[in-house]
């Protein structure tokens, strides 16, 4: 397989993507790849979490001037991306979805983030099975981290993470936040007097 511009490995048009589970999709190159249909999709994780669209809102807190908060039709009024993004769950599952939402980046623009700011937090909903991952400042600029509320030309399925998800490119599925509901702002203070310098 040839070599991308990006440094990744270029996969051949005909790749079936039941040969990638154990490939690292930082690594690979989808472009030749068509989109797997909804209906081979699979689902690891927590896939049922329903939620009332009149109370529901999206949080954007933490290190940043203005503390938002968006209702499901603010957030669809937003500019739209969609993209093709591989989703690798090692040696379970792997497939290429179309994923459409909105970059936070428009989010921290209206949020004001300040200069300090390192990393971003993404949660799913309070309770037991709560997940929370964070992706670095970069990522987040480069629209490789985004918030999803449609996949393949569909509104987003309650089992996939309705009413939007974390779609992380070229990160493992288990980075993937469903039923997204927060978004905090870390700066540099916090993140080294909660992980070290090492993340400095």
């Amino acid at each position: 397989m040839a070599g991308s511009k990006a440094g990744k490995i270029l996969l051949p048009k005909q790749t079936p993507v039941s040969e990638l589970i154990s490939e690292k999709p930082s690594e690979l190159d989808i472009s030749n790849l068509e989109t797997t249909p909804m209906d081979e999709f699979d689902v690891m994780g927590q896939d049922i979490y329903t939620v009332d669209l009149k109370e529901w809102r999206l949080e954007i807190s933490g290190g940043i001037k203005n503390s938002l908060e968006l209702t499901y039709e603010e957030i669809l009024q937003l500019p739209p991306i969609e993209k093709n993004v591989l989703l690798i769950c090692p040696g379970f599952f792997a497939y290429v979805g179309l994923w459409k939402g909105v970059s936070l980046s428009k989010f921290l623009t209206n949020a004001i983030l300040p200069a300090d700011a390192t990393h971003v937090k993404i949660s799913g909903p309070e309770g037991i099975r709560r997940k929370t991952e964070e992706f670095t400042l970069k990522e987040v600029t480069a629209d490789k981290i985004f918030l999803a509320y449609q996949v393949n030309g569909q509104p987003l399925p309650e089992r996939h993470g309705f009413p939007i998800r974390l779609v992380a490119e070229d990160h493992f599925g288990g980075q993937w936040v469903k039923y997204v509901d927060k978004i905090a702002v870390i700066v540099t203070d916090a993140v080294n007097q909660s992980y070290g310098s090492a993340l400095s």
